[in-house]
């Protein structure tokens, strides 16, 4: 992975004022802005996927005030349950959620 590179941002100190023309400067700002956005997601993409496939692998984070972990959570989606109860019983219902597949997500946390 190539060394990151340092973009720095100069913020916008002056409210433009209201006249009928907006300079080509300005214009040429924000996508030069919108331009140094997209890539720093593309980064921070990358970092993510090759951090997320470090953890998958089984690889520990050194000792420090950062953290990184994996956190799953898992979810059914039953979203014709009340119909189910109505129809055939809370009883029904309940056997069929018990038996349904859950849904699993995992998200990166890198955490100080």
């Amino acid at each position: 992975m190539a060394s990151p590179n340092v973009i720095q941002f100069t913020p916008v100190t002056q409210v433009p004022n209201t006249c009928n023309a907006i300079a080509q400067s300005e214009l040429a700002h924000l996508l030069e802005m919108r331009r140094q956005r997209e890539a720093l997601d593309e980064q921070i993409t990358e970092a993510e996927v090759s951090l997320r496939a470090a953890l998958e692998a089984g690889a520990t984070v050194e000792s420090g005030i950062f953290r990184a972990y994996l956190k799953f959570t898992e979810r059914r989606s039953v979203s014709w349950k009340a119909v189910v109860e109505r129809e055939l019983g809370e009883d029904y219902a309940t056997r069929v959620l018990a038996a349904t597949k859950r849904d699993k997500f995992s998200a990166l946390v890198v955490s100080a």
